[in-house]
């Protein structure tokens, strides 16, 4: 039992990732539609590549989206509009005429114009409520069928241009005055009418949208049926027109029929193995490529994380309305894994993510197209994510790669642009300001998962911090070496390729640790008595071994990222403190302990720590050169970097003899230009 905990701690590593790798596929094909996969690939305009195409069952020829949206259109143009009649009003009305009319006209008038007057009033009430008064000026065309509801029930069947709308009493109030030549009382009548006056129809929107609703329901989204065994193309033939309608709804019929409680366990357990199938290989590019990155839990997470949550964001566009398809910012994937990692284990990873994301869109060949070309563009375009106006150069770019083969795909589908759908463009530009996003999410990114990015890197660069400042105070002549060491190596990584801007901060505070002693080293001895001289000489190694042990607590401290720490811990590998290991060995006939003098390691175990190793180095000893030389440069150079070869501290590195020359060559010229080589004027 014992030996199999300590065999389950020893390989906890990996099967922490076995673990993720279980879960992230799992969570995957769960996203995945639930449906399955027509075998056949084709495209609108294109010839059927496949064998001739018989009908394995019967099925319905299902109409298109546009035959539908016209029927719907048909539909809603001739809908019959509901309005609920108040009964009461016109009794109501007919009572307040009686009353307002005796007192409005006197019985001073004649009489026989009193008694007309009345009757063209009593008519005019007819007239007006005949089909009756709407509440509100409503905005329908004249010609909208009508049906008026008393209680729930039809009382009438009419046309809208029929009911009275609430600006047109005063006409008809004019125009029977007209008719029996009552001008002269027009002002009094209409007054009286007005205050009288009610509406008695008012617009059931509810029952009206409910009625719509019902005659859609009555659409067939079928025309006609095919029997099983019919041709429905044949190999060669042009996917277009009714061909292409019955193949999309021999598509839809058969993804319909597959996804039966029969073999659901089966196509599942399909989807299963196809994403754990990609996902393996990611972790084998990892394994194989990147070790660094395999070996850290952390980031192994990390890009399993994005990977699902970029799927997911997907499907949830997906469910809502395919359209919108283009608004996710899948772009964002590959800045982000190029900002923590490096640019091919970026595409890497974002190619992946896209051919798992075949098996969720609609039209996946062409999307996939799109977003692996875009991916490619976004990996050779952002060089520097920091800088703000490359990143928007970039995206601009990646927008208009989109704009351009979306247009390119359209064409070919359509053979026109006349039918272009534009708003698909605007989804693009949404898609380009999302992708904007990026730094606000690799900052988030760097809180949660403890990573560093270029752009923290430049902040840690900048020599106003609160612990370089201290270390430009404690220690001026230390702070000036890291500077000096700073430019070498980043000239050196520019020359062999590496990361500049990791190798710059990491010289900047390789050694912060001589702060807590900072006499004890030369650069700070400004009065020329050493310390040293009142201390043994293994005292003394101690000291000046200590100081790495000391950046690392101080580092740690001021939470700076490991990635800068390891320059801290690998800057002097497992060298030997010579001048006090030579000086203990001429005062003693003994054999030394090498041990006692040695830095406690590691060895640089990247390309960037042995580039500072070697910078460092130079840099250091170059102090000591007397009326240098070019010659003397060169021979100083190559033994200092040849000594460090033959103590084996760059076998952990993937660095080659080939880049350490160009390194070598590198130092030698900047030593050249740090020391003026140049004739001497006279005085």
């Amino acid at each position: 039992m014992k030996d199999l905990i300590n065999k389950l701690y020893r390989n906890h590593s990996l099967i922490y990732k076995g673990l993720l790798f279980i879960s992230a596929t799992f969570l995957i094909v769960y996203l995945f539609p639930k449906s399955g996969k027509f075998k056949y690939n084709f495209e609108k305009g294109k010839p059927w590549q496949s064998e001739n195409l018989y009908a394995p069952f019967d099925f319905a020829i299902k109409k298109s989206n546009e035959e539908i949206e016209a029927e719907k259109e048909t539909i809603a143009n001739n809908a019959v509009l509901y309005f609920n009649l108040d009964s009461i009003v016109v009794n109501k009305v007919k009572g307040a005429y009686e009353t307002e009319f005796n007192n409005v006209f006197s019985d001073t008038i004649p009489r026989l114009d009193r008694n007309l007057l009345f009757n063209v009033g009593k008519a005019t009430i007819e007239k007006l409520y005949k089909n009756g008064i709407l509440d509100q000026a409503y905005d329908f065309p004249d010609e909208k069928p009508v049906v008026i509801l008393n209680s729930r029930t039809i009382t009438e069947k009419t046309f809208f241009s029929n009911l009275i709308k609430p600006d047109a009493i005063s006409d008809v109030i004019t125009n029977s005055l007209l008719v029996k030549n009552l001008e002269a009382y027009k002002s009094s009548f209409v007054s009286l009418f007005f205050d009288i006056i009610e509406p008695n129809l008012s617009f059931d929107k509810s029952f009206t949208d409910k009625a719509l609703q019902d005659e859609y329901k009555n659409i067939s989204y079928a025309r006609g049926s095919v029997e099983r065994g019919t041709l429905i193309i044949s190999k060669g033939e042009i996917v277009e027109g009714d061909k292409y309608l019955l193949l999309n709804s021999l598509k839809s019929e058969y993804e319909s029929q597959v996804w039966s409680a029969s073999n659901y366990n089966w196509i599942l357990f399909a989807y299963t193995l196809l994403v754990a199938l990609a996902l393996l290989m990611l972790l084998l590019f990892l394994r194989k490529y990147r070790q660094s990155v395999f070996d850290d839990n952390t980031k192994v997470t990390f890009i399993f994380f994005n990977i699902f949550l970029i799927i997911f964001i997907t499907t949830l566009v997906v469910n809502y309305n395919s359209k919108y398809i283009y608004v996710v910012p899948i772009c964002i994937l590959p800045l982000v894994f190029k900002a923590f990692f490096d640019a091919r284990l970026g595409l890497f990873a974002h190619v992946i993510t896209v051919l798992l994301l075949g098996f969720i869109v609609p039209n996946s060949y062409e999307y996939m197209f799109l977003q692996i070309i875009a991916g490619i563009v976004t990996i050779l375009t952002v060089s520097e994510l920091y800088k703000r106006a490359n990143l928007f150069i970039s995206v601009g770019q990646i927008t208009l790669i989109y704009i351009v083969a979306y247009f390119a795909f359209f064409v070919i589908h359509e053979g026109t642009v006349e039918t272009i759908k534009w708003e698909t463009f605007a989804w693009f530009i949404l898609c380009g300001l999302a992708t904007l996003f990026v730094q606000p999410l690799i900052y988030a990114y760097e809180k949660l998962f403890g990573l560093v990015s270029d752009v923290s890197l430049l902040e840690l660069s900048d020599t106003n911090s609160k612990l370089l400042k201290e270390l430009s105070n404690k220690a001026p002549g230390t702070f000036h070496h890291s500077l000096n060491v700073a430019n070498l190596a980043e000239a050196c990584a520019n020359e062999v390729g590496a990361n500049a801007m990791l190798i710059r901060v990491g010289a900047l505070y390789h050694d912060i640790g001589k702060m807590k002693n900072p006499t004890y080293f030369t650069e700070n001895q400004s009065t020329g008595i050493s310390p040293h001289d009142e201390l043994s000489s293994r005292e003394s190694a101690k000291i000046i071994v200590d100081h790495v042990i000391n950046g690392i607590e101080i580092a740690r401290k001021n939470k700076l990222p490991d990635r800068v720490i390891d320059f801290i811990r690998t800057h002097h590998g497992t060298s030997i403190v010579y001048y006090f290991y030579m000086k203990e060995k001429e005062l003693q006939d003994v054999i030394v302990d090498k041990l006692d003098y040695s830095y406690p390691g590691p060895k640089p175990f990247s390309k960037e720590t042995a580039i500072l190793m070697m910078c460092d180095s130079v840099e250091a000893a170059s102090k000591s050169l007397k009326e240098p030389t070019s010659t003397k440069i060169d021979v100083f150079v190559e033994n200092i970097i040849d000594k460090q070869i033959e103590e084996e501290q760059f076998l952990n590195a993937n660095i080659t003899f080939k880049e350490i020359e160009s390194i070598k060559k590198v130092l030698k010229h900047k030593l050249a230009n740090i020391y003026h080589l140049r004739i001497e004027y006279p005085e």
